[in-house]
């Protein structure tokens, strides 16, 4: 039940492998295996937001509840993946997605890095892949801190 939990939690946006690993080892679960948990729940998203979210996002771009809400998103995605072109330039985008997904910030999660990359229509398996390999990279940063964070703390 606890690795379905956070496997749960590394889904949700915002939120994904960032905070999942820190409750992770808070409920005491062994490294590896929450490990792989965490990005396998991380990385489960992304092929659905790569193909629909930005389809769902211009549809509901204009609907009276939802608009605001869409809208926010969509220049969100868009101002990731404008960033990460202009910082990396098109023959970049690959590494500049990885570092961008992996540098565990507010807001630059697999999320939005698979929103800005499908903004950018960067390929799909150049996505996954790029992607993966910065969920991987913040889950090991996250890893880390939250083990010193226990040690230093002493839990």
């Amino acid at each position: 039940m606890k690795y379905l939990a956070v496997f749960l939690v590394s889904m949700v946006p915002l939120i994904e492998l960032r905070g999942a690993i820190p409750i992770a080892f808070g409920m005491g679960l062994p490294t590896v295996p929450t490990y792989v948990v965490c990005i396998l729940g991380n990385m489960l998203p992304v092929p659905f937001i790569y193909f629909f979210a930005r389809k769902v996002l211009i549809w509901g771009r204009d609907k009276r509840f939802i608009g605001k809400f869409f809208t926010f998103c969509i220049e969100k995605g868009e101002k990731a993946g404008q960033k990460m072109a202009s910082t990396a330039g098109r023959g970049g985008l690959f590494i500049a997605l990885m570092l961008f997904v992996g540098i565990p910030l507010p807001g630059t999660g697999a999320w939005t890095g698979a929103l800005g990359a499908s903004f950018l229509n960067m390929g799909f398996k150049s996505t996954v892949a790029s992607v993966s390999l910065g969920v991987i990279m913040a889950g090991i940063i996250m890893g880390v801190v939250s083990a010193m964070g226990l040690h230093i703390f002493g839990l």
